[in-house]
């Protein structure tokens, strides 16, 4: 089950927020782009955890969470959970795939392949798989999923992706739950 997260702008940023009371949990980090349709977090209201995913028409950069990745927090209807900087500026157009790709400075995206828990480094202290700039080619860990305990490590490449890609952002934060086509990387094809 899913929920939105209703859109509130003011100036140069976004806040969405809850449309519940509940126990809030963010899967987000500051920097990170979210754009309309992305999970953010969960909400769980009377025992029940639902998936909020970012509500609105338009990407930014995280600049504000309610809360500690992966600690609930109690939040009220209405309360911002997760703030975005609209610097970005790129309106979503519902009816253009590409715009969130444009909003993000790339038109590529690298998605993932099964559901588990996003790693983006092998262990903690050690340095991250990819970093935003990094040139990345076919054969390059991205990432390890974890599923029932097990660690899957994940490689870039597939069909409709080029042989080198420039990474120009990475869509989900450490210890995120991901499903499969969720987007990872926002990517440019360098030569």
């Amino acid at each position: 089950m899913t929920r939105t997260a209703s859109a509130r702008e003011h100036d140069a940023t976004l806040a969405l927020c809850a449309d519940g009371v509940g126990l809030w949990t963010p899967w987000v980090a500051a920097g990170q782009v979210v754009a309309p349709g992305q999970a953010i977090g969960e909400l769980e209201v009377l025992g029940v955890s639902e998936r909020v995913i970012a509500g609105g028409t338009r990407a930014g950069r995280v600049v504000a969470i309610a809360g500690a990745r992966h600690h609930r927090l109690p939040v009220d209807f209405g309360a911002a959970l997760v703030t975005l900087d609209l610097a970005l500026g790129v309106a979503i157009d519902a009816a253009g795939p590409d715009a969130t790709a444009a909003a993000t400075g790339g038109g590529l995206r690298f998605v993932a392949p099964s559901s588990g828990r996003f790693y983006g480094r092998p262990g903690p202290g050690k340095p991250a798989f990819v970093t935003v700039g990094e040139v990345i080619a076919v054969g390059h860990t991205v990432c390890l999923l974890e599923v029932m305990k097990t660690f899957h490590r994940v490689t870039y490449g597939g069909a409709g992706l080029p042989e080198r890609a420039k990474v120009t952002a990475i869509a989900i934060a450490d210890d995120a739950d991901v499903n499969p086509g969720d987007v990872i990387l926002h990517l440019e094809a360098v030569p």
